[in-house]
């Protein structure tokens, strides 16, 4: 059998693979068949009838979105027989379709709008009245209007398929038929509005955004989604300075059009009535607003102080910040304040992994993984709940590549339900109930790994040593909290590690001793809420905090910077499988200013030369000097993710005395930001659990 079919459409002679659908075929030769209902990836339905072809030696017209290519065919997208079909199933789909476009969400935007222009009849045939049904809210936010509605099924397939709920189905027959929410007149789900945004025309929309501007009107703006770490791309639809929406319909980035409720939702945060918009100084014991100068000058005269009287300082660092920020943090404090005592919450175990991975190449994982290889395990960690882009990857290999999933968890997970196996363990025994997979691991051609906190230190090495056993090819992943939190860990914001994992002259403290030091003088935290977890030992450290809002550790701080969030700066940052991608600036908030530009205003108030502190001179810095990290600018310039190179290499990694723990997010759960959202706050699924198995 050939690998390759030859076919005819509009006198056009193509090529494509055995299989392929003439819906698909014909795109890629730059012709198009319009349809509503077929969605490429998800099952076939055939319901809209708007792919309606002419293929010669058939006797009536077929659907191209079933229909195999098949060698010899000859096929007519674009006679009279088929404008005059396409007029028809037009006609019939807008007999109760209201006409409302101006009021309508869906815009400028709407399939069904399209097809009127190109397809529908001048006047309509259909005089009767229109059967209205109103507007019902299923959740914070969807919004379901009935009459808009074409029956295409594609948000029951997505929420099914895709997501691996069932949250919607379908009732009555004919004219009667209505789509309906798995809780009678609620939904109860992941609230990820994918239903939403592969809607055709405007029957499901988001309570963020209707009726609040047109897209013509906003400016998009495409950058990477601060919440957790899976480093997908959204693409923020801005007006007035003010983030009005999310999605990712132009599948721009690693994740496709994939958005769970934080990436498409949870940006809200960026205008809270809290937000910091003025510098913080304590005077008298109260926190009173102060102008930038006197707030920088309070900062380098304390610190100056207690560098010269030799006082001990701790820095804490996000992982929410860029690479840029990282890179310049630790350079300021080892150069500036003299100290390794720099750290931040750590939430897997890349550097031992990385040590015990050191001489191989294709060893780590990449997010195209999860989709492409034959077999994945997930260890310790309910991957939909925690890496919600992961667990969309790995439903949709099962589904289209019959991918086996085999599932080591303490608790009942989703990935359950399309896994080959599943196992439970108690606590500790996590690499033991491995065993019980082995032969069926062992039979796979390639594996994928991916694991929690609950595999660190040696017991990494010890899961690499199973996979070794295993006598296939394997690559890993450890699995970590936020947007940027690989990157932290890359730049050097540990007390024992540089950039690029080079060991320090001395280590400095972890993030846990610096605040049980109490003979700390200074601790500057940057982005995170330490103390929100923690209590500090010290009686009256000089505490500097950079953040959004006045959290636990902002209220003991002597001076307060106003920050920029991830969503109003540039620069660049590192998922979970040290893949690189750039951040745009959407909005400024006023009053406030990047970290970068914080810690370039502090050097400099200090009297230090750091270099110029633009994020794409640090980046180039960061390429010339941080291992693994020259990679093909390119990429990263027109939108694309790079994979940082393998460090090839021994990383040094002295015993810890504290556990890794990692945050344990759910899907509607952020740390510090996720308590400013309020659509995070208001869905009825929040907070969520672990390990429910839903």
């Amino acid at each position: 059998m050939s690998d390759i079919v030859h076919l005819t459409v509009d006198g056009k002679a193509i090529e494509a693979p055995p299989g392929t659908l003439l819906i698909n075929a014909v795109k890629r030769a730059g012709i198009e068949i319009p349809a509503f209902c077929y969605y490429d990836g998800l099952k076939l339905q055939a319901a809209c009838r708007m792919c309606l072809v002419e293929v010669e030696k058939t006797p009536k017209l077929q659907v191209a979105c079933t229909l195999p290519v098949a060698e010899g065919m000859v096929v007519h997208t674009d006679t009279p027989t088929v404008h005059e079909a396409r007029k028809g199933m037009v006609e019939f789909l807008l007999t109760n379709h209201p006409l409302d476009c101006p009021v309508c969400d869906k815009g400028g935007e709407c399939e069904l709008q399209d097809m009127t222009f190109r397809y529908g009849f001048g006047e309509s045939r259909f005089l009767e009245q229109k059967q209205h049904i109103d507007e019902k809210q299923w959740s914070a936010v969807v919004y379901f209007d009935r009459p808009r509605c074409i029956n295409c099924y594609r948000c029951i397939r997505v929420c099914d398929e895709g997501m691996g709920l069932t949250a919607l189905g379908i009732t009555n027959r004919g004219v009667l038929a209505e789509i309906i929410p798995n809780e009678h007149d609620h939904l109860n789900c992941d609230e990820c509005g994918m239903c939403i945004d592969i809607c055709p025309v405007g029957a499901l929309t988001s309570g963020m955004y209707r009726y609040k501007t047109r897209p013509w009107e906003m400016k998009h703006v495409g950058t990477i989604c601060t919440h957790c770490s899976n480093g997908c791309k959204t693409t923020l639809g801005v007006r007035n300075d003010e983030i009005i929406r999310g999605n990712n319909r132009d599948r721009s980035g690693l994740n496709g059009e994939f958005l769970c409720i934080k990436g498409r939702y949870a940006f809200d945060f960026t205008h809270h009535a809290e937000r910091l918009q003025s510098p913080l100084v304590r005077r008298n014991g109260k926190l009173e607003a102060a102008s930038w100068s006197e707030a920088l000058a309070e900062v380098a005269k304390n610190w100056t102080a207690i560098k010269q009287r030799g006082g001990r300082f701790g820095v804490i660092g996000s992982t929410r910040t860029t690479n840029e920020e990282n890179f310049f943090l630790q350079k300021f404090a080892r150069q500036v304040l003299g100290t390794n005592n720099i750290d931040h919450h750590r939430s897997g175990d890349v550097p031992t992994l990385l040590d015990a991975l050191s001489g191989r190449t294709d060893a780590l994982a990449t997010t195209a993984d999860f989709y492409e290889r034959k077999a994945v395990l997930i260890v310790g960690a309910d991957l939909s709940q925690e890496q919600p882009f992961l667990a969309w990857q790995v439903r949709a290999n099962v589904r289209h590549h019959n991918a086996h999933i085999y599932v080591a968890t303490p608790g009942p997970v989703r990935e359950d339900r399309v896994a080959a196996a599943s196992v439970r363990y108690q606590e500790g025994g996590e690499l033991a109930s491995l065993e019980n997979l082995r032969e069926k691991l062992r039979a796979e051609p390639e594996l994928v790994v991916a694991f929690g906190d609950a595999i660190q230190g040696d017991a990494v090495r010890q899961l690499v040593n199973f996979g070794d056993s295993l006598g296939v090819p394997v690559k890993y992943v450890a699995l970590l909290d936020y947007s940027n939190s690989r990157g932290a860990l890359d730049m050097g914001l540990l007390p024992h590690l540089g950039p690029g994992y080079h060991a320090v002259d001395t280590p400095g403290m972890s993030l846990a001793a610096m605040l049980a030091d109490e003979s700390l003088d200074a601790l500057w935290v940057v982005g995170a809420n330490p103390l929100g977890r923690h209590v500090l030992a010290a009686s009256k450290p000089f505490v500097v905090v950079q953040d959004l809002f006045l959290t636990d550790t902002a209220e003991h701080a002597a001076v307060v910077f106003p920050a920029a969030s991830a969503y109003e700066k540039s620069g660049t940052v590192t998922n979970l499988c040290g893949e690189v991608q750039r951040l745009e600036a959407a909005i400024k908030v006023a009053g406030t200013k990047p970290d970068l530009e914080i810690f370039g205003l502090l050097a400099r108030e200090m009297g230090a030369n750091l270099g110029i502190w633009q994020a794409s001179k640090i980046f180039e810095e960061i390429r010339g000097s941080v291992r693994g990290y020259n990679i093909p600018l390119p990429i990263l310039t027109t939108g694309g993710a790079a994979q940082t190179a393998a460090l090839n290499g021994h990383v040094p990694a002295p015993p810890r005395a504290e556990r890794i723990q990692a945050a344990h997010n759910t899907l509607f759960t952020s740390g510090s930001l996720g308590q400013f959202s309020r659509t995070l706050q208001v869905v009825l699924e929040a907070p969520g659990a672990l390990y429910q198995g839903r």
